[in-house]
């Protein structure tokens, strides 16, 4: 019998720990472990004699901007940064134009993907109309996804129909939501708060980077802190799986810390620009194009904590491109500006450098960008791992290779990325999806609609079982 891989050489980052091995690959997934030298008949060998084999990342908080804002990024160039930076499925997000907040919104966005997406994917539609909510579980979504934000001065990135700020009306979302299984994500913020915070700085005339950086992170973040209280709560009194994202602050990590111990079902994230952006300096020197948010560096301090202590389970890229003229006008017009960032096509490569530099070991970070992620997105044993049954979604990483970070090599429709000009020691070298090349020696060669939706064993099933006769 003849398998259709065998990658060897390299050192296998595996469930119980990395080992010298070579992994067999047949018909899309993993079929076992060899130790090197072993006679197996390949259809084809990759060697990977001096670099790690990873499982692919699984990116569950990402903004294709497509339906809508396609000048920004659509499906097909987001999951080619995909494919480059290492992540093989990814879960978009709704706040799109229009909304994904229903069955027949939903089904289009599905029919956007299957066309032209390069690597597994599934959707995070919002639940704020009640009746679709169910109707949307049973189409093979992993999660749900809302927003406690309104938009100061703009609509975008947060649009009207994506946002729920009731506490009652979470609550009973929450309800309906735990009768799913699915986890719901959460977008924190205490708007009257900010409403407030904002004011007052507004008035001062500080409509700058600087203004809109310290109201954010004002009073020690309390924007972020009493709303994941809120959802904390909540998740108890519903029994609703929930998932914390943009995780930044201290105060909020010590509540998801007391929550786990006290048996609440949450997950939180942690995004690129917290560990590796947003300093002060960078908002002082790459101004919008920094923000997203500002972490003081006692809350970094924490977020790295967090990260090496199992608390923040998962890092997500809450990739969010926007163009240079979104952003320029920024520099004067904070809240006119479109805040966050692109960070997909770097993010695994950035928490590998760090494994180098001693601030994470390899297990955690592959816990937190692949494992973790699939088993508590309904994708456990099929995604983020490397063992026997599993997809064949890998990466090859040179963990010895130096080289620096330019706006040239972003593939993104933006053109920028804000870690241009930073040197990593780390450089993904070639991305599987089921086995098949999305990106080898230095190119995406993915081919579009290759992608197909990554959804819970149980949907899969039922979904096969239905096709059936056919």
């Amino acid at each position: 019998m003849t398998i259709d891989l065998r990658i060897a050489g390299g050192v296998v980052v595996t469930p119980s720990g990395p080992t010298t091995a070579d992994l067999l690959v047949d018909d899309g997934r993993i079929a076992g472990l060899v130790a090197p030298g072993v006679a197996v008949d390949a259809a084809r060998t990759i060697d990977a004699t001096g670099r790690l084999v990873l499982p692919g990342m699984v990116d569950v908080h990402v903004h294709t901007r497509e339906p809508g804002y396609e000048h920004k990024d659509d499906i097909l160039t987001t999951t080619r940064q995909a494919a480059a930076g290492g992540v093989t499925t990814i879960f978009g997000m709704p706040n799109l134009n229009p909304p994904t907040v229903d069955v027949e919104t939903l089904t289009d966005v599905f029919e956007r993907y299957a066309s032209t997406s390069i690597v597994d994917w599934n959707h995070n539609p919002a639940p704020t109309k009640f009746d679709d909510i169910v109707p949307m579980a049973e189409m093979g979504i992993n999660a749900y996804k809302i927003y406690m934000v309104v938009d100061t001065g703009r609509t975008y990135p947060h649009p009207a129909g994506t946002g729920i700020h009731d506490h009652g009306h979470l609550l009973q979302i929450m309800d309906r939501i735990a009768g799913t299984g699915k986890r719901f994500i959460v977008h924190p913020h205490d708007q009257a708060l900010m409403d407030y915070i904002e004011g007052e700085v507004l008035a001062r005339g500080e409509n700058t980077p600087q203004g809109y950086a310290s109201a954010y992170a004002a009073r020690e973040g309390v924007i972020w802190d009493t709303a994941i209280d809120v959802i904390l709560r909540l998740a108890e009194a519903s029994g609703c799986p929930v998932h914390i994202a943009h995780i930044q602050t201290r105060r909020s990590i010590e509540a998801v810390r007391r929550a786990k111990a006290a048996g609440i079902d949450v997950t939180c994230e942690v995004n690129h620009w917290a560990p590796f952006l947003s300093t002060w300096h960078d908002v002082e020197t790459l101004g919008p194009y920094a923000l997203s948010y500002w972490v003081p560096d006692d809350n970094r301090a924490a977020i790295w904590e967090g990260m090496r202590d199992g608390t923040i389970d998962i890092a997500s890229s809450d990739h969010a491109p926007h163009t240079r003229e979104e952003k320029e006008i920024g520099w004067t017009e904070m809240w006119s500006a479109h805040t966050g960032t692109p960070g997909i096509q770097y993010y695994y490569e950035l928490m590998l450098d760090a494994v180098n530099r001693g601030e994470l070991t390899l297990e955690r970070a592959v816990d937190m960008v692949a494992r973790i992620p699939a088993d508590k997105f309904g994708l456990a044993g099929v995604k983020g791992t490397l063992e026997v049954g599993a997809d064949a979604d890998i990466v090859i990483a040179d963990m010895q290779h130096e080289w620096t970070i330019t706006n040239d090599d972003v593939l993104s429709k933006i053109g920028w990325t804000p870690y241009d000009g930073r040197t990593i020691s780390t450089r993904i070298e070639r991305t599987l999806v089921r086995g098949r090349d999305v990106y080898a020696d230095g190119a995406v060669v993915g081919e579009p609609g290759y992608g197909k939706l990554a959804a819970a064993p149980a949907d899969i099933s039922a979904e096969t079982a239905g096709t059936e006769g056919n």
